[in-house]
């Protein structure tokens, strides 16, 4: 029998029965979500067909270019979205379908047993209430009976989890007076305030130095260690899935198109996107890695209100079948192997893509920019410092 990880918490009083938390059973698990906008140009699909589940004490790394879904997938998950967002599929969370609950029941679930850190965390904070104040009143909307010294000590020991220092003094300090480092892990003190079961850290990183973001990413260790949490990290940045995620679902177009275990991602790619995205990764441990141009995805991600046919990534993969199947049928997820985990591709060449090594494509003469944006961006005399430094010195040879 499964074992019960967490006793039942008084902020679930007046919600519907919510199942036990168990090893090895799903907290969160979202089924076929898809997230319609209506707009004059058309119907615009900014998820579509997203399915993953997330384990206790588990964190899933959620990666893709701007615009692949990744963010409102999540908002679509805490209810956020705006009334003109077509919303289906399924989100079930601890038994309880979060798209039929009630949105008095949802709210209770909001910044309690589900939480989000927000991207932009100058925007999230109110300018004109402290911090202190902000992290209060989380507190008070789910623990209403908590005494104001007690709401104030527990602030203050959050501040503290998340490495913001001398906090007795910091609380009463608002947003402006923060530095930016200061204001995510704010941030994520506020959304971890009542313990919640899964936590969904939209961005945390970004426009953070590499010192702020160790921070940040140690913080969220820290914290899940203290808690038990899941953590579904949605992020651009590979270097930080590597570092925290256990398990990865790559996205593109609004769908995803490969999804396993971190390592099985990162070594053994089965989808050319993902290929492309590790390849366009810089490498210092490598041959000529100062001197040579870096990788690039040609092209730009298609629009989600005419998307091509067949592979939405069709128009941009060096390694497609033209014109079947790759632009005329849409390959669905569909398991590759089960060496490593549950590692599943959507590809039609998924099996072929195994001899291709990333590491390999920086060097390829497709990786180039093309003549014409040579000649738009790069002047005659970069021109000609690149061929010099492409010129193997005395001491290199």
């Amino acid at each position: 029998m499964a074992q019960d990880l967490k006793a039942e918490n008084p902020q679930d009083v007046g919600l519907p029965p919510l199942d036990p938390i168990r090893a090895g059973e799903p907290l969160l698990s979202v089924r076929d979500l898809k997230v319609r906008f209506k707009t004059d140009d058309g119907i615009l699909k900014a998820v579509d067909g997203v399915s993953y589940d997330v384990y206790p004490n588990e964190v899933v790394g959620i990666v893709g270019e701007s615009g692949s879904g990744k963010s409102v997938s999540s908002l679509a998950i805490m209810g956020l979205l705006p009334k003109s967002a077509e919303v289906t599929g399924e989100i079930v969370f601890r038994g309880q379908d979060l798209l039929h609950m009630d949105e008095k029941d949802r709210r209770k679930l909001r910044g309690g047993r589900l939480a989000m850190v927000f991207q932009d965390a100058l925007a999230a904070l109110n300018p004109v209430f402290t911090v202190g104040d902000q992290i209060a009143e989380a507190i008070a909307a789910h623990q209403p009976k908590m005494g104001k010294q007690a709401k104030r000590k527990l602030t203050m020991d959050l501040l503290d989890l998340v490495g913001i220092p001398n906090p007795s003094a910091r609380v009463d300090q608002y947003p402006h007076e923060f530095s930016g480092g200061m204001r995510q892990r704010a941030m994520i003190a506020m959304s971890i305030a009542n313990e919640p079961d899964v936590l969904i850290a939209d961005e945390p990183t970004t426009a953070l130095d590499v010192t702020i973001q160790a921070q940040v990413l140690e913080v969220l260790e820290r914290i899940q260690d203290r808690t038990n949490s899941a953590i579904v990290l949605i992020t651009h940045d590979l270097g930080v899935v590597a570092g925290v995620a256990d398990r990865v679902v790559v996205m593109y177009a609004g769908r995803p198109v490969e999804t396993s275990v971190v390592d099985e991602i990162f070594y053994h790619p089965r989808h050319p996107y993902t290929i492309g995205l590790m390849a366009s990764l810089p490498r210092l441990d490598a041959a000529g890695a100062r001197t040579e141009r870096l990788y690039r995805i040609k092209g730009q991600p298609p629009s989600l209100i005419f998307l091509p046919s067949g592979c939405p990534f069709h128009p941009r993969c060096e390694f497609a079948e033209l014109p079947a199947p790759c632009s005329t049928i849409r390959p669905d997820l569909e398991l590759v192997d089960h060496t490593y985990g549950r590692h599943m591709a959507a590809c039609h060449r998924r099996h072929d893509m195994a001899d291709v090594n990333p590491d390999e494509l920086h060097a390829d003469a497709g990786a180039e920019l093309e003549a014409v944006e040579d000649a738009a961006v790069i002047t005659p005399a970069e021109a000609k410092a690149m061929e010099q430094l492409s010129v193997p010195t005395e001491e290199q040879e």
